[in-house]
């Protein structure tokens, strides 16, 4: 049984990555299977799937969810969007030196006034004044991770989305989407690979270290997913004929999982608060790729039950000495499930 000190490391600060490669698909790959590690660049991964595989990507659109704002009563905030509910209402973390009340108004960007609800968990509802997309594209800064130490600025906007990125609703990007650009699709494509898609809103939770060491009591946050039944069949097909499906990073796999736990993949969209820790019987993903992730994190615990444990402490090790960076900028893994799954 394992406990949140199995999931800890050292990392080298210099290791986290700061800014994005000039190419998106010039990143380095570690391909690991249970008694093999390979370092590769990230456009092998051309040659590491099959014609015939079904890439799954997740193609929500990172929105511009940070505001610095002013309470009516003077005091500054800052706000971050975690989850559009509707057109005119939002949940949001607020940072301010005293708490907001409900039915305070708060100026964002200097541009206009949102309403202050009650509280839902440890997120406030705000009542934009008009349409909350428009408002949120216009005037919201794009909220880069908390490792990252350079304010957002528009070359961020360009590379913390992927080049298919379509259905906004995200707080941070599906990272291991970001290594692919227009000619490694079109690559993938052309060898006879399919492309399938889902949509996973990544929220602010996915930062947050678990903190309980007995890892039964960490309280998983909470991500609204979308499978349509498109999707559902792609993965059916490929399944049919004995082909693997591949998640293009933990968020797409978090979404296959979290409608599959009927023992098959459905179409629909839900909340999901799956956690995946080693010992899940993985039901749909039998490839993945993905970035290398925080020390302590939910999804640290998810690529190590995917994988194995050992096998991913042994590729982390490896990835240091090598100098790999780490993160959402940083380099990917290339990962097989383990036959016991």
């Amino acid at each position: 049984m394992y406990s949140l000190s199995d999931f800890d490391f050292e990392l080298p600060q210099e290791l986290i990555a700061q800014t994005p490669l000039a190419e998106r698909s010039a990143s380095r790959l570690l391909q690991v299977t249970q008694d093999k590690m390979t370092d590769r660049a990230f456009a092998d991964i051309v040659d590491l799937i099959n014609p015939g595989d079904l890439l799954v990507f997740n193609d929500t659109r990172v929105l511009k969810a940070r505001f610095f704002g002013i309470k009516e009563t003077g005091g500054k905030v800052e706000v971050l969007v975690e989850r559009v509910i509707d057109s005119a209402y939002v949940h949001a973390q607020i940072r301010a030196s005293k708490s907001p009340v409900p039915g305070m108004k708060i100026r964002l960007a200097d541009a206009f006034d949102v309403i202050v609800g009650e509280r839902v968990g440890e997120f406030y509802e705000l009542q934009f004044p008009g349409d909350v997309f428009e408002l949120i594209e216009a005037h919201g800064r794009l909220p880069l991770p908390p490792y990252i130490e350079h304010a957002a600025d528009a070359y961020d906007e360009t590379r913390y989305q992927t080049v298919y990125a379509k259905t906004p609703g995200a707080v941070a990007a599906p990272t291991a989407g970001l290594h692919f650009d227009q000619a490694l699709l079109d690559a993938l494509q052309a060898k006879g690979v399919q492309f399938a898609y889902v949509t996973l809103h990544v929220g602010a939770g996915t930062f947050q270290p678990v903190r309980n060491e007995n890892l039964a009591e960490h309280n998983m946050h909470s991500e609204w997913y979308t499978i349509s039944q498109e999707t559902v069949d792609a993965v059916r097909a490929t399944q049919a004929a004995g082909h693997n499906i591949v998640a293009v990073g933990t968020t797409s796999m978090r979404a296959l999982e979290s409608a599959s736990q009927s023992g098959s993949l459905q179409a629909g969209s839900a909340d999901t608060r799956l956690f995946i820790t080693p010992g899940y019987t993985f039901k749909t993903v039998t490839r993945l790729i993905t970035n290398f992730h925080l020390p302590k994190s939910t999804l640290l615990m998810l690529v190590s039950a995917f994988a194995g444990y050992d096998a991913i402490r042994a590729a982390y090790q490896h990835a240091i000495s090598q100098r790999y960076r780490f993160f959402s900028y940083g380099d990917a893994m290339f990962l097989t499930r383990m036959p016991t799954c």
